[in-house]
Protein backbone atom coordinates (compact mmCIF):
# COMPACT_ATOMS: atom_id res chain seq x y z
CA UNK A 1 0.00 0.00 0.00
CA UNK A 2 1.48 3.29 -0.95
CA UNK A 3 1.61 6.40 1.97
CA UNK A 4 0.03 9.53 1.55
CA UNK A 5 3.60 11.02 0.40
CA UNK A 6 4.02 8.68 -2.59
CA UNK A 7 0.34 9.59 -4.02
CA UNK A 8 -0.27 12.37 -7.02
CA UNK A 9 -2.69 14.08 -5.12
CA UNK A 10 -4.04 16.08 -8.21
CA UNK A 11 -4.62 12.60 -10.38
CA UNK A 12 -8.04 13.33 -12.09
CA UNK A 13 -10.24 9.65 -10.96
CA UNK A 14 -13.02 10.36 -13.13
CA UNK A 15 -13.28 8.71 -16.24
CA UNK A 16 -14.92 9.60 -19.53
CA UNK A 17 -17.79 7.24 -19.01
CA UNK A 18 -21.63 9.15 -18.56
CA UNK A 19 -24.75 7.39 -17.39
CA UNK A 20 -27.74 9.11 -18.33
CA UNK A 21 -31.23 8.50 -15.83
CA UNK A 22 -34.81 7.56 -17.62
CA UNK A 23 -36.99 10.69 -18.03
CA UNK A 24 -38.79 10.93 -14.29
CA UNK A 25 -36.18 8.76 -12.72
CA UNK A 26 -33.56 9.60 -9.89
CA UNK A 27 -36.06 10.73 -7.25
CA UNK A 28 -34.16 9.32 -4.86
CA UNK A 29 -31.05 10.82 -5.45
CA UNK A 30 -33.05 14.28 -6.16
CA UNK A 31 -34.53 14.62 -2.85
CA UNK A 32 -30.93 13.58 -0.71
CA UNK A 33 -30.28 10.01 -1.22
CA UNK A 34 -26.99 8.42 -2.80
CA UNK A 35 -27.81 5.72 -4.88
CA UNK A 36 -29.48 5.40 -8.55
CA UNK A 37 -31.09 1.50 -9.09
CA UNK A 38 -30.43 -0.37 -12.01
CA UNK A 39 -34.20 0.24 -13.13
CA UNK A 40 -33.78 4.26 -13.26
CA UNK A 41 -30.96 4.31 -16.07
CA UNK A 42 -31.60 5.13 -19.80
CA UNK A 43 -28.21 4.79 -21.49
CA UNK A 44 -24.47 3.70 -20.31
CA UNK A 45 -21.86 5.36 -22.54
CA UNK A 46 -19.50 2.90 -24.43
CA UNK A 47 -16.19 2.22 -22.63
CA UNK A 48 -17.54 2.39 -19.01
CA UNK A 49 -16.04 -0.57 -16.88
CA UNK A 50 -17.41 -1.93 -13.53
CA UNK A 51 -16.08 0.52 -10.37
CA UNK A 52 -15.71 3.42 -12.86
CA UNK A 53 -16.54 6.92 -11.52
CA UNK A 54 -18.65 8.15 -13.86
CA UNK A 55 -20.59 11.05 -14.41
CA UNK A 56 -24.45 11.26 -13.92
CA UNK A 57 -26.69 13.35 -15.94
CA UNK A 58 -30.47 13.72 -16.13
CA UNK A 59 -32.73 12.56 -19.38
CA UNK A 60 -31.80 16.14 -20.55
CA UNK A 61 -28.34 15.75 -20.03
CA UNK A 62 -28.25 18.15 -16.82
CA UNK A 63 -24.94 17.16 -15.10
CA UNK A 64 -25.79 15.83 -11.52
CA UNK A 65 -22.64 14.38 -9.93
CA UNK A 66 -19.89 11.89 -9.67
CA UNK A 67 -20.78 8.21 -8.78
CA UNK A 68 -18.76 5.11 -9.23
CA UNK A 69 -21.17 2.38 -11.79
CA UNK A 70 -21.29 -1.15 -11.49
CA UNK A 71 -23.26 -3.49 -13.39
CA UNK A 72 -23.36 -6.10 -11.00
CA UNK A 73 -24.99 -4.72 -8.22
CA UNK A 74 -28.76 -3.40 -8.46
CA UNK A 75 -27.64 -0.34 -7.29
CA UNK A 76 -25.59 0.96 -10.11
CA UNK A 77 -24.30 3.97 -9.30
CA UNK A 78 -23.36 5.03 -5.67
CA UNK A 79 -22.60 9.13 -5.32
CA UNK A 80 -19.53 10.33 -4.42
CA UNK A 81 -20.42 13.73 -5.21
CA UNK A 82 -23.47 16.29 -6.28
CA UNK A 83 -21.12 18.15 -8.17
CA UNK A 84 -17.40 19.46 -7.80
CA UNK A 85 -15.68 21.45 -9.98
CA UNK A 86 -12.19 19.74 -10.20
CA UNK A 87 -13.87 16.40 -10.32
CA UNK A 88 -12.90 13.37 -7.85
CA UNK A 89 -8.73 13.37 -7.00
CA UNK A 90 -7.08 11.97 -4.28
CA UNK A 91 -6.98 15.34 -2.79
CA UNK A 92 -10.90 15.60 -2.90
CA UNK A 93 -10.81 11.99 -0.83
CA UNK A 94 -8.37 13.09 1.45
CA UNK A 95 -10.76 15.95 2.56
CA UNK A 96 -13.52 13.49 2.70
CA UNK A 97 -11.23 11.11 5.39
CA UNK A 98 -10.14 14.59 7.18
CA UNK A 99 -13.84 15.88 7.64
CA UNK A 100 -14.68 12.49 8.84
CA UNK A 101 -12.38 12.71 11.57
CA UNK A 102 -13.05 16.32 12.36
CA UNK A 103 -16.70 15.23 13.20
CA UNK A 104 -15.54 12.56 15.43
CA UNK A 105 -13.19 14.72 17.49
CA UNK A 106 -16.00 16.99 18.27
CA UNK A 107 -18.48 14.55 19.05
CA UNK A 108 -16.85 11.07 20.65
CA UNK A 109 -14.07 9.70 22.58
CA UNK A 110 -11.81 8.84 20.22
CA UNK A 111 -9.43 6.53 21.49
CA UNK A 112 -11.94 3.23 19.94
CA UNK A 113 -14.35 4.84 17.48
CA UNK A 114 -16.22 4.54 13.87
CA UNK A 115 -13.88 7.07 11.88
CA UNK A 116 -15.84 6.28 8.52
CA UNK A 117 -19.66 5.23 8.08
CA UNK A 118 -20.11 4.82 4.78
CA UNK A 119 -23.12 7.15 3.13
CA UNK A 120 -23.63 9.08 6.43
CA UNK A 121 -19.81 9.94 5.76
CA UNK A 122 -20.55 10.82 1.64
CA UNK A 123 -17.41 7.04 1.18
CA UNK A 124 -20.38 5.21 -0.02
CA UNK A 125 -19.76 1.49 0.71
CA UNK A 126 -16.79 1.83 3.14
CA UNK A 127 -16.61 1.59 7.00
CA UNK A 128 -13.56 1.97 9.04
CA UNK A 129 -13.91 1.27 13.38
CA UNK A 130 -9.86 2.83 14.97
CA UNK A 131 -9.35 0.23 17.38
CA UNK A 132 -6.39 2.11 19.62
CA UNK A 133 -3.25 1.78 17.52
CA UNK A 134 -5.23 -0.30 15.03
CA UNK A 135 -7.45 0.56 11.86
CA UNK A 136 -10.44 -2.02 10.51
CA UNK A 137 -11.64 -1.17 7.36
CA UNK A 138 -14.81 -2.96 5.43
CA UNK A 139 -14.70 -2.48 1.98
CA UNK A 140 -18.67 -3.34 0.61
CA UNK A 141 -19.00 -1.53 -2.57
CA UNK A 142 -16.53 -2.19 -6.02
CA UNK A 143 -15.88 1.17 -6.81
CA UNK A 144 -14.98 1.94 -2.65
CA UNK A 145 -12.63 -0.71 -3.09
CA UNK A 146 -11.05 0.62 -6.27
CA UNK A 147 -10.33 3.85 -3.89
CA UNK A 148 -9.13 1.82 -0.84
CA UNK A 149 -5.44 2.65 -1.26
CA UNK A 150 -6.25 6.71 -1.44
CA UNK A 151 -8.72 6.59 1.42
CA UNK A 152 -6.22 4.09 3.85
CA UNK A 153 -3.43 6.76 2.73
CA UNK A 154 -5.25 9.41 3.80
CA UNK A 155 -6.79 8.41 7.08
CA UNK A 156 -2.97 7.59 8.06
CA UNK A 157 -1.93 10.59 6.92
CA UNK A 158 -4.64 12.48 8.84
CA UNK A 159 -4.47 10.61 12.49
CA UNK A 160 -0.57 11.43 11.94
CA UNK A 161 -1.30 14.96 12.24
CA UNK A 162 -2.94 14.40 15.34
CA UNK A 163 -0.09 12.64 16.77
CA UNK A 164 -1.82 9.70 16.14
CA UNK A 165 0.78 6.65 14.44
CA UNK A 166 -1.52 3.42 13.36
CA UNK A 167 0.49 0.11 13.91
CA UNK A 168 -1.21 -1.67 10.76
CA UNK A 169 -4.51 -1.90 8.81
CA UNK A 170 -6.31 -4.95 9.03
CA UNK A 171 -9.22 -5.53 6.26
CA UNK A 172 -12.59 -7.07 7.07
CA UNK A 173 -14.13 -7.18 4.28
CA UNK A 174 -15.78 -10.90 4.53
CA UNK A 175 -19.81 -10.27 4.54
CA UNK A 176 -21.44 -11.82 2.27
CA UNK A 177 -22.89 -8.41 1.00
CA UNK A 178 -19.73 -8.21 -1.46
CA UNK A 179 -20.83 -11.12 -3.61
CA UNK A 180 -23.84 -8.71 -4.84
CA UNK A 181 -21.03 -6.67 -6.16
CA UNK A 182 -19.18 -9.07 -7.84
CA UNK A 183 -16.13 -9.31 -5.26
CA UNK A 184 -14.90 -12.35 -3.25
CA UNK A 185 -14.58 -11.53 0.21
CA UNK A 186 -11.18 -11.01 1.87
CA UNK A 187 -9.83 -10.98 5.31
CA UNK A 188 -6.07 -9.92 6.47
CA UNK A 189 -3.83 -7.12 6.95
CA UNK A 190 -3.68 -4.38 4.81
CA UNK A 191 -0.74 -2.66 5.97
CA UNK A 192 1.61 -2.81 8.39
CA UNK A 193 4.43 -0.13 10.31
CA UNK A 194 6.23 -3.28 11.26
CA UNK A 195 5.46 -6.68 9.74
CA UNK A 196 7.17 -8.79 13.08
CA UNK A 197 3.73 -6.74 14.93
CA UNK A 198 0.93 -8.23 13.57
CA UNK A 199 -0.95 -9.29 16.37
CA UNK A 200 -4.87 -8.93 15.42
CA UNK A 201 -5.88 -8.61 19.31
CA UNK A 202 -6.19 -5.20 20.43
CA UNK A 203 -7.12 -4.07 24.41
CA UNK A 204 -9.71 -1.09 24.58
CA UNK A 205 -10.67 1.20 27.24
CA UNK A 206 -14.62 1.82 26.81
CA UNK A 207 -16.21 3.86 29.06
CA UNK A 208 -13.70 2.47 32.17
CA UNK A 209 -14.36 -0.91 30.93
CA UNK A 210 -11.64 -2.89 29.62
CA UNK A 211 -12.48 -5.25 26.46
CA UNK A 212 -9.53 -7.86 24.33
CA UNK A 213 -10.64 -6.94 20.84
CA UNK A 214 -10.19 -9.66 18.16
CA UNK A 215 -10.11 -7.62 14.75
CA UNK A 216 -10.17 -10.87 12.63
CA UNK A 217 -12.34 -13.15 14.31
CA UNK A 218 -14.61 -10.78 16.54
CA UNK A 219 -18.47 -10.02 15.06
CA UNK A 220 -18.36 -7.36 12.40
CA UNK A 221 -14.63 -5.14 12.76
CA UNK A 222 -14.55 -6.94 15.93
CA UNK A 223 -16.69 -4.70 18.36
CA UNK A 224 -19.56 -3.12 18.34
CA UNK A 225 -19.04 0.52 18.57
CA UNK A 226 -22.55 1.76 18.23
CA UNK A 227 -23.60 0.92 21.71
CA UNK A 228 -20.98 2.86 23.45
CA UNK A 229 -22.93 5.99 25.29
CA UNK A 230 -26.29 3.56 25.60
CA UNK A 231 -24.23 1.00 27.41
CA UNK A 232 -22.71 4.03 29.73
CA UNK A 233 -26.28 5.09 29.85
CA UNK A 234 -27.42 2.07 31.54
CA UNK A 235 -24.93 2.14 34.05
CA UNK A 236 -26.99 4.86 35.50
CA UNK A 237 -29.69 1.97 36.73
CA UNK A 238 -27.79 -0.69 38.16
CA UNK A 239 -26.38 -0.13 41.30
CA UNK A 240 -27.22 -3.06 43.64
CA UNK A 241 -29.39 -4.60 41.05
CA UNK A 242 -29.40 -8.47 39.76
CA UNK A 243 -29.14 -7.51 36.18
CA UNK A 244 -29.67 -10.14 33.31
CA UNK A 245 -28.16 -9.60 30.01
CA UNK A 246 -29.15 -11.14 26.63
CA UNK A 247 -27.06 -11.85 23.99
CA UNK A 248 -24.51 -10.15 25.90
CA UNK A 249 -21.46 -11.28 22.97
CA UNK A 250 -18.06 -9.93 24.59
CA UNK A 251 -20.76 -9.30 27.91
CA UNK A 252 -20.39 -5.32 26.93
CA UNK A 253 -24.00 -4.17 28.85
CA UNK A 254 -23.00 -7.07 31.63
CA UNK A 255 -20.08 -5.80 32.16
CA UNK A 256 -21.13 -1.90 32.25
CA UNK A 257 -23.61 -2.94 34.55
CA UNK A 258 -20.79 -4.76 36.73
CA UNK A 259 -18.90 -1.14 37.11
CA UNK A 260 -21.93 0.64 37.71
CA UNK A 261 -22.29 -1.17 41.04
CA UNK A 262 -24.77 -4.44 40.10
CA UNK A 263 -24.97 -6.25 43.04
CA UNK A 264 -24.99 -9.24 40.32
CA UNK A 265 -24.90 -9.93 36.72
CA UNK A 266 -25.54 -12.91 34.41
CA UNK A 267 -24.73 -12.97 30.58
CA UNK A 268 -26.32 -14.81 28.41
CA UNK A 269 -24.70 -16.00 24.42
CA UNK A 270 -25.07 -19.11 21.89
CA UNK A 271 -21.79 -18.51 21.19
CA UNK A 272 -19.22 -20.04 22.91
CA UNK A 273 -16.20 -18.42 21.87
CA UNK A 274 -18.25 -15.34 22.74
CA UNK A 275 -18.63 -15.85 26.08
CA UNK A 276 -15.31 -16.97 26.79
CA UNK A 277 -14.20 -13.89 25.71
CA UNK A 278 -16.93 -12.04 27.87
CA UNK A 279 -15.38 -14.42 30.66
CA UNK A 280 -11.83 -13.00 29.76
CA UNK A 281 -13.05 -9.81 29.89
CA UNK A 282 -14.62 -10.07 33.10
CA UNK A 283 -11.42 -11.28 34.57
CA UNK A 284 -9.54 -8.58 32.89
CA UNK A 285 -11.46 -5.84 34.51
CA UNK A 286 -11.83 -7.67 38.15
CA UNK A 287 -15.42 -7.75 37.86
CA UNK A 288 -15.47 -11.90 37.72
CA UNK A 289 -16.79 -12.07 41.30
CA UNK A 290 -19.73 -10.16 40.54
CA UNK A 291 -20.11 -10.19 36.33
CA UNK A 292 -20.99 -14.35 35.47
CA UNK A 293 -21.32 -15.82 31.49
CA UNK A 294 -23.37 -18.49 30.14
CA UNK A 295 -23.90 -20.64 27.48
CA UNK A 296 -27.30 -20.64 26.24
CA UNK A 297 -29.69 -19.66 23.86
CA UNK A 298 -31.75 -16.64 25.00
CA UNK A 299 -35.31 -17.73 23.44
CA UNK A 300 -34.82 -21.53 25.26
CA UNK A 301 -33.52 -20.10 28.61
CA UNK A 302 -35.85 -17.08 29.42
CA UNK A 303 -38.64 -19.49 29.40
CA UNK A 304 -37.04 -21.71 32.28
CA UNK A 305 -36.76 -18.58 33.95
CA UNK A 306 -39.57 -17.74 34.05
CA UNK A 307 -40.76 -21.49 35.00
CA UNK A 308 -38.43 -21.47 37.41
CA UNK A 309 -39.78 -18.27 39.02
CA UNK A 310 -36.51 -16.04 38.58
CA UNK A 311 -36.70 -12.23 38.18
CA UNK A 312 -34.07 -9.31 38.14
CA UNK A 313 -34.00 -5.56 38.57
CA UNK A 314 -32.53 -5.18 35.52
CA UNK A 315 -33.24 -7.35 32.05
CA UNK A 316 -31.44 -5.90 28.86
CA UNK A 317 -32.57 -7.22 25.15
CA UNK A 318 -29.79 -6.58 22.61
CA UNK A 319 -30.64 -9.35 20.15
CA UNK A 320 -29.32 -9.23 16.69
CA UNK A 321 -30.94 -8.50 13.64
CA UNK A 322 -33.97 -10.00 13.58
CA UNK A 323 -34.34 -9.04 9.78
CA UNK A 324 -32.26 -7.69 7.43
CA UNK A 325 -34.63 -7.11 4.35
CA UNK A 326 -37.71 -5.61 4.25
CA UNK A 327 -39.46 -9.13 3.17
CA UNK A 328 -38.40 -10.65 6.06
CA UNK A 329 -39.93 -7.57 8.38
CA UNK A 330 -43.42 -9.79 9.72
CA UNK A 331 -41.40 -12.69 10.90
CA UNK A 332 -39.37 -10.39 12.73
CA UNK A 333 -41.83 -8.64 14.30
CA UNK A 334 -43.01 -11.82 15.79
CA UNK A 335 -39.45 -12.16 16.95
CA UNK A 336 -39.23 -9.18 18.77
CA UNK A 337 -42.56 -8.99 20.27
CA UNK A 338 -41.85 -12.81 21.85
CA UNK A 339 -38.15 -11.47 23.35
CA UNK A 340 -39.57 -8.76 24.62
CA UNK A 341 -42.74 -10.57 26.25
CA UNK A 342 -40.11 -12.69 27.79
CA UNK A 343 -37.79 -10.49 29.25
CA UNK A 344 -40.65 -8.50 30.65
CA UNK A 345 -42.29 -11.20 32.35
CA UNK A 346 -38.48 -11.53 34.24
CA UNK A 347 -38.08 -8.02 35.36
CA UNK A 348 -39.56 -7.18 38.89
CA UNK A 349 -42.78 -4.92 39.49
CA UNK A 350 -41.28 -1.59 39.31
CA UNK A 351 -37.80 -2.26 37.55
CA UNK A 352 -36.00 -1.71 34.33
CA UNK A 353 -36.25 -3.41 30.89
CA UNK A 354 -33.46 -1.84 27.95
CA UNK A 355 -34.33 -3.34 24.52
CA UNK A 356 -33.12 -2.47 21.15
CA UNK A 357 -33.37 -3.01 17.43
CA UNK A 358 -30.65 -2.98 14.72
CA UNK A 359 -32.49 -3.31 12.07
CA UNK A 360 -33.35 0.07 9.66
CA UNK A 361 -35.93 -2.33 8.42
CA UNK A 362 -37.39 -1.98 12.04
CA UNK A 363 -38.69 1.23 12.15
CA UNK A 364 -38.76 3.25 15.19
CA UNK A 365 -42.38 3.73 14.95
CA UNK A 366 -42.57 -0.21 14.25
CA UNK A 367 -40.70 -1.34 17.15
CA UNK A 368 -42.63 0.81 19.70
CA UNK A 369 -45.31 -0.37 18.36
CA UNK A 370 -44.28 -4.04 18.51
CA UNK A 371 -43.09 -3.12 22.28
CA UNK A 372 -46.41 -2.03 23.30
CA UNK A 373 -48.13 -5.19 22.21
CA UNK A 374 -45.65 -7.34 24.10
CA UNK A 375 -46.51 -5.48 27.48
CA UNK A 376 -50.03 -5.84 26.61
CA UNK A 377 -49.99 -9.42 25.93
CA UNK A 378 -48.20 -10.18 29.37
CA UNK A 379 -50.43 -7.65 31.28
CA UNK A 380 -47.30 -4.91 32.28
CA UNK A 381 -47.35 -1.25 31.82
CA UNK A 382 -45.01 0.44 30.52
CA UNK A 383 -42.98 4.20 31.16
CA UNK A 384 -40.27 5.22 28.92
CA UNK A 385 -36.93 6.75 30.98
CA UNK A 386 -35.25 7.15 27.89
CA UNK A 387 -35.12 6.70 24.02
CA UNK A 388 -31.88 6.34 22.11
CA UNK A 389 -29.92 5.80 19.23
CA UNK A 390 -26.69 4.89 17.66
CA UNK A 391 -23.36 6.42 19.00
CA UNK A 392 -22.65 9.64 17.34
CA UNK A 393 -19.35 8.38 15.50
CA UNK A 394 -22.34 6.16 13.66
CA UNK A 395 -24.21 9.57 12.34
CA UNK A 396 -27.66 9.49 11.01
CA UNK A 397 -28.06 10.96 7.61
CA UNK A 398 -31.22 12.49 6.57
CA UNK A 399 -32.17 11.38 3.42
CA UNK A 400 -30.57 8.14 3.69
CA UNK A 401 -32.28 5.60 5.81
CA UNK A 402 -30.02 3.25 5.55
CA UNK A 403 -28.09 4.92 8.25
CA UNK A 404 -30.45 5.04 10.96
CA UNK A 405 -30.98 1.91 11.81
CA UNK A 406 -30.40 1.66 15.99
CA UNK A 407 -32.88 1.95 18.46
CA UNK A 408 -32.58 1.87 21.92
CA UNK A 409 -35.41 2.19 24.72
CA UNK A 410 -35.20 1.61 28.49
CA UNK A 411 -38.36 1.68 30.41
CA UNK A 412 -39.54 1.13 33.97
CA UNK A 413 -42.08 -2.06 33.80
CA UNK A 414 -45.29 -2.27 36.26
CA UNK A 415 -47.83 -4.63 36.90
CA UNK A 416 -51.32 -3.67 35.64
CA UNK A 417 -53.37 -2.95 38.32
Amino acid sequence: MKLWNEIDATKQLVGAGVVTLKKGEGRLLKSGGAWIFDNEIAEVSSGVKDGDIITLQDFDGFQLGYGFYNSASKIRVRMLARWEKDGITPQFLYERVRSAWEYRKKTVDTSSCRVIFSEADWVPGMVVDKYEDVLVVESLALGIDCLKEYLMAALLKVLEKDGIQIRGIFERSDAPVRKKEGMAPYKGWLWLRDEADNDVHVEICENGVKYLVDVENGQKTGFFLDQKYNRLAMQNYVKGARVLDCFTHMGTFALNAGRGGAKEVLGLDISEFAVEQARANAVRNGLDDVVKFQVADVLDELPKMEAAGRKFDVVILDPPAFTKSREATKRAIKGYREINMRGMKLVENGGILATCSCSHFMTEELFKKTIHEAATSVHKRLRQIEFRTQSPDHPILWSADESYYLKFLVFQVVDER
